[in-house]
């Protein structure tokens, strides 16, 4: 990580939820926390290449997740 992360809850009703911002070396980690529909929303940009594979293996892991849906992105 670099710096701390920023927290925001915000929103009303079914958008109430959570945000995080965590600045990395390479760039960005943002996540959303959506109460009404208990999922999580994970967005991980770097400008180093890394194998997603761990990182699905630890998110799945790590929120208890039922279910996973990845949706990968490699920009040239």
């Amino acid at each position: 990580p670099y710096g701390q992360p920023l927290i925001k809850e915000f929103g009303k009703g079914k958008l109430n939820g959570y945000s995080v911002l965590q600045f990395i070396k390479t760039s960005s980690i943002t996540i959303h926390f959506d109460y009404f529909g208990a999922r999580v929303f994970i967005d991980i940009f770097s400008c180093k290449k890394f194998s997603k594979h761990p990182v699905e293996k630890y998110c799945k892991s790590f929120f208890k997740a039922k279910v996973l849906k990845v949706v990968s992105l490699e920009r040239k």
